[in-house]
């Protein structure tokens, strides 16, 4: 009941303040003229009072008199000389304001939110955050705040941070927890993964320094070879980019989550899907959008300027020939790819709406697009429509 004698009190007031200039308006124009004539006449005393004082001789004085006397008569004759009307009521405005805006409100209110669920202060949601991800942030970094060497609560922290892109503060507790915890994999993965996030999506050198630091503690590790042979990738290595791809797809597992994102780098940098058949269309090396032996060994030789340029008109061949045959989904996933590596977002997503007009999301193939999508950054909102 309190609640809504609140409402009401807030409703009200509101109205008030919202009708308050309305009311006062057409009273506030009839008092214009009366004051620019209480003007002029303190004018004339003013000018009086100079002229006993000797700061004006008598002609100033005359002079001035004369002009101020003129502007009064002005003033004077513009009053109207009948009785001033009443002040016209912006009837439709205030019945608006009174009626329309609140009978609003409370529809909007009842259809939208919850009057039934009863007020829990923040100390109450961060005793019971439950998955209120907000929460559990602000619970964790108050504590954190209190014991700033707990390094399990940074451990904690940083990926959610890292899911929620917030990659400067998921760096930061990446840091703390190596500092405080010592260097694992997963921490190391997580601080290289945020460096590449800040840096949209390039590895940098002291990226790649965390990664060889995780592999230390992990040969095996995927996820950090992964990003390492993708350096080799961006630094226009694609001889030893290929290598390691292909050293890694081998050592992994067939039904390995990873692989099908690993086969289109081994395919972008020249090669053959890890155990396809050479001469399969998904295989071979000259398929659309695929460089050739010729075109690799000619890619070394270039300065970065003409290589990047000979790697856009690559795509660009690839898109001409997915439009006329739209029916190779590896096509689709290399032409989406490389978009969002030479970062032309808007060709990304372009290329990603018609390959799944192709390949639509219900079926395998239209769900590995849209996931290849996420992976890279890629807006899929409208993608499917």
């Amino acid at each position: 009941m309190l609640f809504w004698i609140l409402v009401a009190a807030l409703t009200a007031a509101l109205a008030v303040i919202l009708l308050y200039p309305l009311l006062r308006g057409a009273k506030a124009a009839d008092n214009i003229r009366a004051g620019e004539a209480a003007v002029y006449r303190d004018q004339l005393r003013e000018l009086d009072r100079d002229l006993d004082g000797g700061l004006i001789t008598p002609e100033e004085a005359d002079y001035a008199r004369a002009e101020i006397g003129r502007r009064l008569i002005a003033v004077s004759a513009d009053e109207p000389a009948q009785t001033p009307k009443p002040a016209r009521h912006h009837r439709f405005t205030e019945a608006f304001v009174l009626l329309v805006l609140p009978v609003l409100g409370l529809c909007l209110y009842l259809t939208t939110g919850r009057p039934d669920l009863p007020s829990q202060p923040l100390e109450a949601r961060l005793e019971n955050p439950g998955n209120d991800v907000a929460v559990l942030i602000t619970k964790a970094e108050r504590h954190l705040a209190v014991n700033p060497d707990d390094g399990k609560g940074w451990d904690v922290l940083a990926p959610i941070y890292f899911r929620t892109m917030r990659v400067n503060d998921a760096q930061l507790a990446y840091r703390n927890a190596i500092r405080l915890l010592g260097p694992s994999p997963v921490r190391l993965d997580g601080l290289a993964e945020t460096l590449m996030a800040v840096s949209d999506g390039v590895v940098t050198e002291e990226a790649r320094q965390v990664l060889e630091q995780s592999l230390t503690l992990e040969p095996d590790n995927p996820r950090a070879r992964f990003y390492i042979a993708l350096s080799m990738e961006q630094a226009g290595r694609p001889n030893e980019a290929r290598q390691a791809f292909e050293t890694l797809a081998k050592q992994s597992p067939a039904d390995a989550p990873w692989l099908p994102l690993v086969n289109e780098h081994i395919a972008m940098n020249g090669g053959a899907k890890a155990g396809a058949d050479p001469a399969a269309p998904g295989a071979n090396p000259a398929a659309p959008g695929n460089p050739t032996q010729q075109d690799v060994a000619a890619a070394e030789t270039m300065n970065a300027g003409d290589r990047q340029q000979m790697i856009r008109g690559m795509v660009e061949s690839l898109d001409a020939k997915l439009s006329e045959d739209p029916n190779n989904f590896e096509g689709w996933m290399r032409l989406v790819r490389s978009y969002a590596v030479l970062n032309d977002k808007d060709r990304a997503v372009g290329a990603l709406k018609r390959g799944l007009a192709a390949f639509p999301p219900p079926g395998e193939q239209g769900r590995q697009l849209l996931a290849l999508a996420r992976e890279l950054g890629i807006a899929t909102e409208g993608a499917t429509q």
